[in-house]
């Protein structure tokens, strides 16, 4: 299993989880979240804003989906045809364990 952990723009939320929906990837945990790439924020005249905000988007998804998942990220992430700085990025992790809480059982 891998966890997925995909930071995206707040507006792009919505659309990204349909995606992953409709493949039949419901189970995701989102938090909103603030920080900066490597450009260090954005410049408007002489201010400089350093707390961008984001959504952080988490996901335990078998492994054999791993190219199928980021693909679908990707291709609704990006802003534009080319991508802009501040789209996001994607890490990828391994998972060694996982229970249901509920049932007190491993596995998803």
């Amino acid at each position: 299993m891998l966890l997925i952990r995909a930071i995206v723009r707040p507006e792009k939320k919505d659309e990204v989880l349909a995606k992953l929906s409709t493949a039949g990837f419901n189970a995701a945990t989102m938090v909103d979240v603030v920080g900066r790439g490597k450009q260090k924020g954005i410049k408007i005249g002489g201010m400089v804003y350093d707390e961008i905000p984001k959504t952080l988007i988490l996901m335990v998804i078998p492994n054999e989906a791993k190219d199928k998942v980021i693909q679908m990220i990707l291709s609704i992430a990006k802003t534009g045809t080319e991508g802009t700085f501040g789209d996001g990025k994607i890490f990828v992790s391994p998972v060694d364990e996982v229970y249901t809480i509920s049932k007190g059982t491993p596995g998803l």
